[in-house]
């Protein structure tokens, strides 16, 4: 039986790969997977897939890393897989050195290069130069936005794709049907409320302080902020919430699997990351019929636009951010009309779409190999 090996620095995102890993296992392809399964909110858990604890750690340039590497070798060395598919930075990195040390057919999916339009010099210093010396092992580089899309294609020698993400299942967040009170009153919101829903890890990256900082502007204790997400930033934005007397107005709700539902009690979807390789999120809040306020940044451009899908700002923009919510909450016939223009651009990144297109480049790549 043919062997397909994905990799990812950590279990957890492994969820976003169900699809492929199904795809492959249509194929005749047995899977594998490898991450490192410590400290992870949730574990991997698909019937027939092998696991593999690989001690990946998230910094790039750490030496503990060494020791990553030698168990990837010897789990590639012992296998002998035909196709390894590499996600996130460091598996990205590790994957394709191993990969091209045995002679591995080579598939990497950058989930939004840190090397950006507008990032830091530093992220071009140390990432861009690993990424074009890494192009010349990658057999199929898939991308999720357009500018990583036109970016790759100037310096990658194998196959370039872009993928409209891991892909959203549409249907379950535009049918989600709950009572709007219970569930406010469930998550300890005032039913009156209007309320903004974030949905991310609590990271410097997702800027969700940014959305707090604007609130205190406005001075409006009708409108409630719910944080969906765990992470190292949790006490430090319920200090800033307890600091501008916010805490009422400010629920941190931790990990939850009702996303769907939470979004149906939602007014308005805020996502004001400082870098995004799509945004997930995003769509499925607009698959939602949700208004959004974003930032600018990374694929959130590729199907965001002021004035038809909510508004679009700079990630610094905390003023533009508190006008945005603003004008959300005083003009109820704009965010109608935003809500039936998302639910409609939401489609275009249905989990439907992304699968026609793995399987095509699965199928056409790896027949015969």
């Amino acid at each position: 039986m043919k062997k397909a090996l994905i990799i990812a620095t950590i279990e957890d995102f492994l969820n976003f790969e169900t699809n492929n890993i199904k795809l492959l296992q249509n194929m005749g392809y047995q899977v594998h997977v490898a991450a490192n399964s410590l400290d992870v909110i949730r574990s991997f858990n698909m019937e027939n897939v092998e696991k593999h604890q690989i001690d990946f750690v998230r910094n790039p340039f750490t030496v503990k890393n060494i020791v990553a590497y030698k168990q990837l070798c010897k789990l590639v060395k012992e296998i002998g897989f035909n196709v390894i598919h590499c996600h996130t930075p460091v598996g990205g990195v590790i994957g394709r050195i191993v990969a091209h040390k045995y002679h591995v057919t080579t598939i990497y999916t950058a989930h939004g290069f840190h090397f950006y339009k507008g990032a830091p010099v530093l992220n071009w210093l140390l990432y861009y130069p690993i990424e074009r010396f890494l192009a010349r092992w990658t057999d199929i580089l898939i991308t999720i936005n357009k500018e990583d899309y036109e970016r790759a294609k100037k310096f990658v020698k194998g196959q370039v794709v872009r993928i409209p993400g891991v892909g959203v299942d549409t249907k379950k967040f535009a049918d989600c049907k709950i009572n709007k009170a219970e569930k406010r009153r469930e998550l300890n919101v005032p039913e009156d409320s209007f309320l903004i829903l974030s949905v991310g890890e609590l990271n410097k990256n997702k800027n969700h302080q940014i959305i707090i900082k604007a609130l205190s502007l406005l001075q409006n204790k009708q409108i409630h902020y719910v944080i969906v997400g765990t992470g190292q930033l949790k006490n430090e934005l319920e200090i800033l919430s307890r600091k501008l007397k916010l805490e009422k107005q400010v629920h941190l709700l931790g990990y939850r699997q009702d996303i769907a539902e939470i979004c149906k009690a939602a007014d308005i979807f805020a996502h004001p990351s400082f870098r995004e390789g799509l945004g997930i999120a995003v769509l499925e809040g607009m698959a939602s019929g949700l208004p959004v306020i974003v930032s600018n940044s990374g694929g959130i451009k590729d199907y965001t636009e002021t004035g038809k899908t909510g508004y679009c700002l700079s990630a610094k923009d905390c003023n533009g951010f508190a006008l945005a919510i603003k004008k959300m909450y005083d003009k109820p016939e704009f965010r109608k009309k935003c809500s039936e223009y998302n639910r409609e651009q939401a489609k275009l990144y249905d989990l439907q779409n992304t699968n026609k297109i793995m399987l095509n480049v699965y199928s056409s790549y790896l027949e015969g190999r």
